[in-house]
């Protein structure tokens, strides 16, 4: 039997997986890690230890659990949240903490002025997306400025998989997907690196080699193999952004497929026929070659059920908490008893690219309680989530079919919210481990074991979350945009005076 195996870095936790050829998994194993925020606005993690040291601990867990040996593993892929900034030297060790992908608002003045200077149509029509927070590179002309001694270092400018597969291999490359968020640096016609829109953020060798996910980048080398215990001259592949691995695991496949990610933020990928030029979202040449891929998210989700359970519920078991939470929640009728929950807690990403939003719970009164919020929580996310689905009904890409994936998935109240909320229907297949499982799958798509069909008889759908209209969302919708917007110059001045 060939099987191959899956590693995937969450923003909190690491999950790997082994799979035989037929998608039937031998082990799991899985690794918790912490998002840093040294300074209000940025987000960072630790490249040895939360990405390097969690591969490690889960590769060797995924090969005791099950058992298999090393030879038999015919292909590894990685995945991991993106896209991220990080400047390594010439051997390939990290010179500081890696910058997290949208969350990290750090190179703001940066956006804008690049923004003024290259305008916001040229910037989209070359390289498919607005500057934002999640590009990557005004974050490279922010360290080039606030961190010059690092900068003056750097033989490579990474991002989380990239730093995975050098290690793994010695290789210094990076998907299209994940490229195509290093705007200004990235022509999506051209699918390669350029300067002529800003010659002055950094030389273009110092950026990696460009490959497609299913391109295999090099070989497990033998530093990598004692340190894994994976063989050497195992081939890895390019990998890719977690949440394009997550859309991979479900079968996006077609033109009209959407993939929602519940994780700690909602990711949304949609397949679409043509190239899809909006400010308001993300666009990406997809996993493979000529086809493509507009993508949206949402800056903090599963985050503020985390929050809220640490914050507000400290009297119950941490082990059944957010069950306990979704049952009070359950017991508010839809509306939360008139409580609107902005979840903009980290800003927020897609569509409205704001990294001063600020979070809140508003129509707070001494009737309300705990399930209240809690379900004003979950349909604050629901609403955020609409607001994007509403926008790619706007550029005439609504999806034809949805498929849910992540561990929000087990959050039947949040499932059902986002379906009510949206009006969309959503479809859950049977393996809702995610990315790591989708990497498994492109490591076989890779060395030629499956084709992209077989993800059908690898992860068939077994549920489908119906919605369910009722009015009294799509006037709360209304006053929950309603309520941002009336709201955004105070949050504005807020993080002025922060």
């Amino acid at each position: 039997m060939a099987y191959t195996l899956g590693v995937d870095i969450g923003t909190y936790e690491t999950k790997g997986v082994l799979v035989d050829g037929n998608g039937r998994v031998h082990a799991q194993a899985a690794r918790g890690h912490k998002m840093l925020v040294p300074e209000p606005g940025w987000a960072e993690h630790r490249p040895e230890e939360d990405w390097w040291g969690d591969f490690v601990y889960v590769c060797q867990t995924l090969l005791k659990k099950s058992g298999i040996d090393a030879t038999e593993i015919k292909a590894v892929a990685c995945s991991a949240i993106g896209p991220c900034m990080l400047p390594v030297d010439e051997q390939g060790h990290p010179l500081m903490n890696g910058v997290l992908y949208g969350v990290d608002g750090r190179a703001e003045r940066e956006v804008v002025e690049l923004t003024e200077r290259i305008g916001e149509s040229t910037v989209v029509d070359r390289c498919g997306n607005a500057l934002t927070s999640q590009s990557v590179g005004p974050k490279i002309l922010w360290l080039k400025r606030q961190r010059p001694e690092i900068f003056a270092k750097a033989a490579h400018i990474l991002t989380s998989t990239s730093f995975l597969v050098q290690r793994l291999t010695g290789e210094v490359v990076i998907d299209h997907y994940t490229a195509a968020n290093f705007a200004p640096l990235y022509d999506v016609d051209k699918q390669n690196w350029i300067d002529d829109l800003a010659n002055d953020i950094i030389p273009l060798d110092k950026l990696p080699r460009l490959l497609w996910s299913n391109e295999i980048a090099g070989e497990i080398t033998s530093a990598a193999a004692i340190e894994t215990g994976l063989a050497v001259g195992t081939p890895v592949t390019a990998g890719t952004i977690d949440a394009a691995a997550e859309a991979l695991s479900v079968g996006m496949q077609h033109p009209g497929d959407m993939m929602m990610m519940y994780g700690s933020t909602i990711f949304i990928i949609l397949r679409t026929a043509r190239r899809v030029a909006d400010p308001r979202l993300w666009y990406a040449p997809w996993l493979f070659a000529g086809e493509h891929a507009s993508m949206a998210g949402l800056a903090t989700s599963g985050t503020l059920t985390h929050w809220f359970r640490d914050q507000f519920a400290t009297d119950l078991d941490p082990e059944t908490a957010f069950a306990d939470l979704a049952k009070e929640a359950a017991l508010a009728p839809p509306g939360a008893n008139g409580l609107l929950m902005l979840p903009y807690f980290s800003g927020e990403r897609t569509p409205i690219h704001d990294v001063y939003a600020k979070g809140s719970f508003f129509g707070l009164n001494l009737t309300h309680k705990r399930g209240d919020m809690y379900r004003a929580l979950i349909e604050g996310i629901a609403h955020g989530t609409r607001h994007v689905t509403d926008t790619f009904a706007e550029v005439g890409q609504s999806p034809e079919r949805l498929l849910a994936v992540g561990g929000g998935t087990k959050n039947a109240l949040w499932l059902q919210a986002t379906s009510d909320v949206t009006g969309i229907d959503q479809i859950v297949c049977q393996q809702t481990i995610g990315a790591s499982y989708g990497d498994a799958f492109l490591a076989a798509l890779a060395v030629g074991s499956v084709e992209r069909s077989d993800i059908q008889n690898w992860n068939p759908p077994v549920e489908t979350i119906q919605a369910i209209g009722n009015p009294v969302y799509d006037k709360s919708h209304d006053l929950f945009r309603r309520l941002y917007e009336q709201t955004k110059d105070i949050a504005k001045e807020l993080s002025d005076d922060a």
